[in-house]
């Protein structure tokens, strides 16, 4: 294959090495020129100079080129290795100019030469990449240097996951996870000899096969076969919850003889990368823990032999190939080249993004994911679904330079592509086609249809092969392909397949490989690699620590935000705690106490966010771990070194502004041991909540056990309840928790200072003393140094369990498996039905009888439209990244005087190369763009375009498939026609449609399947895409968007989704879909072609044409545009011939000859009649903007809400038990407290404890709220864009079905906690405390919903609402009674929830006694204390009772309205 490869290119090298040598002719006589003192001007120096002239200069080159060669040759091996000559540029090096050469050391080139080197080697990514590795292997072979490669063999290979058998539908509900959990339970003590029922679902089934080096092997089969499976069990990959037998061996070694994960890489469907990184940084951080591999001895073996026999090598090969076998951490050349040939160095300097963050393109971001991992040396890769989300010739062009890195450098390649188009299909060397878990087919490509030929299947003349094997295997599909004729057609299964197969020639000769042994001793010694790491330990902390204090410059908002907020919390504390109203006394001791200990909590809770910014890096983090990039060491230390200096910033905020406004001990000694205490307590903070991070791993499970964490560390501190108070069994956690080492340290650095060293008149001690003693806290002035010392030993001890659990715990994969009763019975029942996830079902031939029969039935009312746009232009503001490079202008046009209509019936293809501006032009039509500047016209029907109509009567089906997670397929496609049907179609009729789109879009099989999470649980990615187009359809647009409705489906999948398509258009619908790699099938059913180039630039919009005629007939019409090959695929030759690449090739500018041309004309005449609007016709118009009323559109989102919440256990299962978890030992320590009031201290430490609860459950309550409303804030983004409902409708339904579990939560706890504490029995008594609970529980969960809403991700949420907690802290009247706060703060008091909240529950509780205790050493009545010490009245509870259902209600609102007017995702 290679050398047809070397042939087809043979001339075009010839060309490029002549132009070369010209070129270095040419320079030789610029240099020569450029020496002269009076040189004129020269254009053509052949006109000037004679041949001897010529003929000198090139000599001269050669002998200075010999002599630095020579220099290079006299040092020893490893040194040689390391320098090469170099291209000596010129001042207008970036014209490509060059002036001789030097020597360098490659270690030591900067960026700007590298990609000089690269784009000077690579101009033409087929053909270069070809040439060089071409050279690379004639240079390797010259010196009988020997390439490492890998041959992998698997051998009755079978894998089975365990599944739990449920009865109804397999949904992880409330109820059945607490049965789940209960069931857990009674199978871990035996008792009953209670077992729930499993069931052993087999994944593959007993599969053989030898994958080969040299070889470009193809993997197939539809959704559901086991291909990514059977990719995982090869690399090494596979869940340990998997049962795996069989053999799987490299080179005849098993997989436990040498280390897979470094062996081969396996490249996975899901993008997972860290947003903030752009594309260069990624992939030099990949390249740079992968490491060189055996390039380094490669190398130095090749530098021997060619020193030994007198070679001297091609100067640019040479610099190549020393520049990638450079070991260490620098940034190497791998990456500039490895950007170059997947397309990448048009966004190398962009990045990465996610979904609220903007970035690259899907497609991009799949080459990313293919590129972090090719970058590296390994020999075998395993590629999955590489191909989702490009279009067809960048497709070619990947598969190309893989097939050509595969052949030239003995690399193996197993590659998994879902509609790999004809010319993409024929780079392979062996096919792999699986179904059901079992493989049909392995072996060379050329007897692939020679074997379905043997079996009675035909593909057809203009049918891609790869469609043809994809559908030949489908129950539904099969018949068409039948070509028996003489005898009647049977369904073959694919157990009847794979014995035909063993039969087969090639499947015999496959049965001898593997039973004849593989030679290890023909095995490189560097084939497998044995170590785990490719760089040493220190080599390891560099490359990640330098990429941590990257990623905190990037993400130096966060912190600038959180330094601010603590700046302005610092201001309002030390005017509330100022010196001029704190006096030296008992009384004041206790003001002076609480500063101390907000202070402390403060930078405590200042830690918060680590928990959410740790949490979403883990995704990434394992998958690197796992892929042995780096240990868990070389992560964790970093990531907690890099947060010293926050940690430094922020206590010295807090201590430089408190310190000396609130008045403590004025000697700068005792400042700087609050300084470094205050240092310590936020070191330890940030290293405890990334310890609680890494060990719940989730969002909402760390939110939990964040709160819970900070409950027991606030509970027993030692200032809610002082040490002498808590109970005798557990005062032991007391010396656990690391709030009490800074409590003492702060308090003995204050109180054991000069001023407070007043003897006492009652008592013959000092009032430092006495205040300590009545806290518990006397000790000894040393104990400040212990306190320290613990405070750093907690720092360690949470970073080493940080360290410990990324070292040994898996990441949170897909819940435990289950299957319902009915679902197991059909699968045992059905020996020959297909695994896969659609149910199949028989038909009588042609599967276009099923479109033809349903086609009548699925016609509702609709106005059939047009759409036209005239001179539409399109900027963005210049990315900072462009700007820095040299870009002047501030803003960059994307799209440039785009003019086209779309007509009703027919159907228009949006298509170009990656980056061309589809989706831009899309966004831009639909209205979906939130930022950036719009110029030109568009009309719809005639009339100009009105968003908030438009939205009514388009659909659009997204690239990114957004679904709520928690419902179903048919939930999920009926919650849109409800919303979106017009209330005049009565329900009956809204039902059947609902049915009749899931059968077309063939979802009926798994309309009761959760959709899930992308990448982790529910549908998988061809499922989705069906399912995104189904929520559109179901709601009967007039026009219809498609972004890439293909992408990610296989080839059978694509075209049950295009047959659907065309359906719709032939009902009179407008439709555009964006394509990317259509079959030629596919391709031939548009009717109608925009064509754009990068820059957003039109080339060609018009018909397509019969078999694609006036397209094609439209290209090959231009001067040099090469003629189509038979039964080549048009798109991709269309795509081909206008790259890049060709219009540099023929120097010319597509986008100017389509301006002039008469189609364009002809187009542009189009648009001007279709703008007219026809005699008699309106403007579109509706009575109300949405189609549903108001109570429609609610009920409708509180029904999806409900199903949301009662499907996630994760969040309310953990709330519940967090709330009984903290009932409880709130119950223990403070048992009975309520009812011994002797004291006034017996009165605040009761206060206390509400206090902590309020604080403690609402802040868990808010935190974990924020991930679960965030990741349905995505979707509502995507539901209202689509005009589906108001923003109320969505924020009411949000807020009312939180209220159910709120009560439960609130019943948990007073059910629990009221006996316990001995508050007295009395139902008005109780109610309050209910009443009042509920209502603040309520206003901390609403508080969550509403920093979400104002701000634009979980982490900047989380951040803000720690200043909150702060304030609501502050103000509660606990730290500072009510009569003590200043006037000027006094309106807070009044604005925080928790101080009515506490008012209140300690008001009806205490403000009706008049038991006498002593206050202070005064004897005075509870009610009387309650008054006068804290502002508590008992006749105000009527006020209260209506403040404290007012704050839920209030922030409900804001939440609602923020919602509605705020948009944080930038398109």
């Amino acid at each position: 294959m290679a050398q047809l490869a070397v042939d087809d290119n043979e001339i075009e090298a010839m060309r490029v090495e002549l132009a070369e040598l010209a070129r270095s002719v040419r320079r030789s006589f610029q240099s020569f020129r450029s020496n002269g003192r009076t040189s004129p001007v020269i254009n053509d120096p052949e006109e000037y100079y004679s041949d001897s002239d010529v003929e000198a200069a090139i000599e001269d080159d050669d002998n200075h080129f010999n002599e630095q060669w020579a220099a290079i040759e006299r040092l020893p091996t490893y040194e040689r290795t390391k320098l090469s000559l170099f291209d000596n540029y010129s001042d207008d090096q970036q014209k490509g100019k060059e002036d001789g050469k030097r020597v360098v050391d490659v270690r030591k080139l900067k960026a700007p030469e590298r990609r000089v080197f690269i784009e000077k080697l690579i101009k033409n990514i087929e053909n270069d990449n070809l040439r060089l590795l071409q050279k690379l292997r004639d240079r390797i072979d010259r010196v009988g240097v020997q390439i490492p490669s890998v041959e992998v063999r698997y051998k009755n290979l079978c894998v089975e996951a365990e599944c739990e058998v449920v009865r109804g539908k397999p949904l992880p509900t409330l109820w059945n996870s607490l049965r789940n959990m209960f069931n857990s339970l009674l199978d871990f003590t035996k008792l009953l000899g209670s077992k729930s029922q499993k069931a052993k679902i087999s994944i593959l089934n007993d599969i053989s096969g030898v994958i080969k080096p040299k070889r470009m092997t193809l993997l197939l089969g539809p959704p559901g076969s086991g291909r990514t499976t059977l990719m995982l069990a090869l690399s090494g990959k596979l869940n340990q919850s998997l049962k795996v037998t069989g053999d799987i061996s490299y080179n005849g070694h098993k997989l436990e003889e040498f280390v897979p994960q470094k062996t081969a890489a396996y490249i996975s469907q899901h993008d997972l990368h860290i947003a903030e990184m752009t594309v260069r940084e990624t992939l030099d951080f990949s390249a740079c823990c992968q490491g060189v591999g055996s390039r380094a001895e490669i190398m130095m073996d090749v530098s021997r032999g060619e020193k030994q026999a007198g070679i001297n090598p091609d100067p640019d090969v040479d610099m190549y190939m020393k520049a990638i076998s450079v070991e260490g951490t620098g940034k190497t050349i791998q990456t500039d080249y490895i950007l170059k040939i997947l397309g990448l160095d048009i966004c190398a300097d962009s990045m990465v993004g996610d979904a609220m963050r903007r970035g690259i393109s899907g497609g991009q971001k799949k080459r990313v994911t293919t590129g972090e991992m090719i970058v590296g040396p390994t020999k075998a890769l395993f590629m999955d679904e590489i191909s989702t989300g490009l279009d067809s010739s960048t497709t070619f062009q990947i598969v190309s330079c893989l097939q050509h890195l595969v052949h030239l450098t003995d690399a193996t390649a197993l590659i998994s592509l879902l509609q790999p188009a004809p010319e993409t299909y024929s780079l392979f060397d062996d096919i792999i086609l699986m179904a059901e878990g079992k493989i049909v087919y392995h072996g060379p490509r050329s007897y692939i249809l020679e074997f379905f030929e043997y079996c009675g299947f035909r593909c057809p003349e203009r049918k891609g092969e790869a469609d043809f094997l994809q559908e030949v295997v489908s129950k539904k599909d099969q018949a068409q392909y039948w070509h028996h004729n003489h005898e009647p057609y049977r369904y073959i299964s694919v157990d009847e397949f794979r014995e035909k197969f063993k039969a087969f020639h090639v499947g015999k000769k496959l049965d001898e490989e593997l039973s004849d042994p593989y030679d290890k001793s023909q095995s490189h010694k560097n084939a497998l690699s044995l170590s785990l790491y490719s760089l040493s330990k220190w080599e390891l902390f560099k490359a990640c620590i330098s990429r941590e204090f990257l990623l905190v410059r990037r993400n130096s908002f966060v912190y600038v935000f959180k330094s601010t907020q603590l700046l302005f919390i610092a201001s309002v504390t030390m005017t509330v705690f100022i010196r001029t109203r704190m006096h030296i006394d008992s009384i004041h001791a206790n003001y002076y106490l609480g500063s101390l200990f907000y202070g402390l909590i403060t930078i405590l809770v200042d830690g918060f966010p680590e928990i959410s910014m740790t949490v979403s890096r883990l995704a990434v983090f394992y998958k690197q771990r796992d892929c042995y990039f780096y240990p868990a060491w070389a992560y964790g230390i970093p990531s907690a070194i890099v947060k010293v200096p926050l940690s430094v910033m922020q206590s010295l905020v807090w201590t430089g502004l408190t310190y000396y406004v609130i008045g403590y001990s004025p000697e700068f000694g005792r400042f700087l041991r609050q300084y470094i205490l205050f240092f310590a307590m936020h070191l330890m903070a940030m290293s405890m909540f990334r310890f609680v991070a890494s060990v719940s791993r989730t969002l909402v499970a760390s939110m939990t056990a964040g709160s819970l964490t900070m409950m027991i560390v606030f509970l027993f501190g030692g200032f809610i309840l002082p040490h002498p108070y808590m109970p005798t069994w557990i005062k032991w956690g007391f010396w656990m928790s690391p709030l009490t080492y800074g409590e003492i340290g702060a308090t003995l650095n204050e109180f054991l200072a000069p001023r407070w060293q007043i003897m006492s008149t009652s008592t013959n001690i000092t009032l430092g003393h006495q205040v300590l003693q009545g806290r518990g806290l006397d000790f000894r002035s040393y104990f400040y140094w212990i306190s320290l010392a613990a405070l750093f030993g907690f720092t360690i001890l949470f970073n080493l369990g940080y360290v410990l659990a990324l070292t040994f715990l898996k990441p949170p994969g897909m819940s435990h498996a289950i299957i319902s009763q009915e679902r197991l019975a059909q699968m045992e029942g059905k020996a020959d039905c297909n695994n896969s996830s659609v149910e199949e079902k028989s038909t009588n031939g042609h599967p276009d009888d099923v479109v033809e029969a349903k086609k009548g039935r699925m016609a509702l009312p609709f106005e059939p439209l047009t759409m036209t746009f005239q001179n539409l232009d399109y900027y963005i503001d210049t990315p900072a990244a462009m700007r820095d490079r040299g870009f002047t202008q501030k803003k960059l046009q994307l799209l440039h005087d785009i003019t086209s209509a779309f007509r009703p019936g027919v159907l228009t293809a949006l298509m170009g190369v990656s980056g061309a501006g589809k989706t831009t032009l899309m966004d831009v039509l639909s209205g979906r763009k939130t930022a950036g500047t719009i110029a030109g016209e568009i009309k719809i029907g005639g009339y100009p375009k009105v968003q908030k109509t438009f939205a009514r009567i388009s659909g659009y089906c997204e690239q990114n498939d957004i679904h709520s997670p928690q419902i179903t397929v048919e939930e999920s496609v009926t919650y849109s026609a409800w919303l979106r049907l017009s209330p005049e179609i009565d329900s009956k009729t809204k039902a059947e449609f609902v049915n009749e789109v899931l059968e077309t879009i063939e979802l009926d099989g798994i309309k009761d399947t959760l959709v899930g999470t992308p990448g982790v649980s529910g549908l998988s990615t061809e499922q989705r895409k069906r399912l995104t187009i189904a929520v559109e359809l179901v709601a009967n647009p007039s026009i219809i968007f498609m972004d890439e409705p293909t992408s990610g489906l296989d080839a059978r999948a694509a075209a049950i989704v295009m047959r659907a398509v065309k359906n719709v258009v032939g009902m009179g619908r407008t439709v555009v879909c964006t394509i990317h790699q259509p079959s030629t099938d596919i391709f031939e059913s548009f009717d109608e072609l925009i064509l754009m180039k990068r820059g957003g630039r039109l080339i060609y919009a018009g018909p397509l044409g019969q078999h694609s005629s006036r397209v094609i007939k439209y290209f090959e019409e231009l001067p040099g545009v090469p003629k189509i090959k038979d039964n080549y695929n048009p798109a991709t030759w269309m795509l081909e011939v206008t790259s890049t690449s060709a219009e540099a090739d023929l120097g010319v500018d597509f986008a100017e000859i389509y301006r002039e041309s008469s189609i364009n004309k002809e187009n542009v005449e189009l648009v001007k009649q279709l703008s007219t609007p026809p005699p008699g016709s309106k403007d579109l118009h509706f009575s109300t903007r949405f189609p549903q009323n108001g109570w429609g559109q609610f009920k409708a989102c509180l029904w999806k809400q409900y199903l949301s919440y009662w499907r996630s256990p994760s969040y309310n299962l953990r709330r519940f038990a967090y709330t009984f978890i903290a009932s409880v030992v709130l119950g223990i320590l403070f048992w009975k407290k309520g009812k011994k009031i002797n004291t006034q201290q017996d009165l605040i430490n009761v206060l206390g404890a509400q206090y902590v609860v309020v604080q403690l459950l609402g802040v868990n309550l808010s935190s974990s709220v924020l991930p679960f409303v965030s990741t349905e804030r995505t979707v509502f983004y995507r539901e209202r864009a689509a005009g589906m409902y108001s923003p109320w409708a969505y924020s009411f339904a949000q807020v009312v079905i939180e209220i159910p579990y709120l009560l439960v939560q609130t019943f948990i706890y007073v059910i629990i906690t009221y006996p316990m504490f001995g508050f007295h029995v009395s139902a008005y008594k109780i109610f309050w405390y209910y009443y009042a609970m509920f209502c603040v529980l309520a206003y901390f969960n609403y508080l969550g919903m509403m920093l979400l809403s104002l701000t634009p991700s979980v982490h900047v949420a989380a951040t803000l609402s720690s200043a909150f907690y702060t304030m609501l802290n502050l103000f509660s009247g606990y730290l500072m009674p009510k009569p003590e706060i200043p006037k000027w703060w006094l309106w807070l008091y009044y604005l925080c929830p928790t101080s009515w909240t506490l008012k209140g529950i300690l008001t009806s509780q205490y403000g009706d006694s008049n038991k006498m205790i002593l206050a202070f050493g005064e004897p005075e009545t509870i009610s009387s204390f309650l008054g006068g010490y804290l502002g508590y009245h008992y006749d105000q509870l009527g006020f209260v009772a209506m403040a404290v259902i007012a704050f839920p209600i209030a922030v409900a609102l804001v939440f609602a309205y923020s919602l509605g007017k705020l948009n944080f995702q930038k398109r």
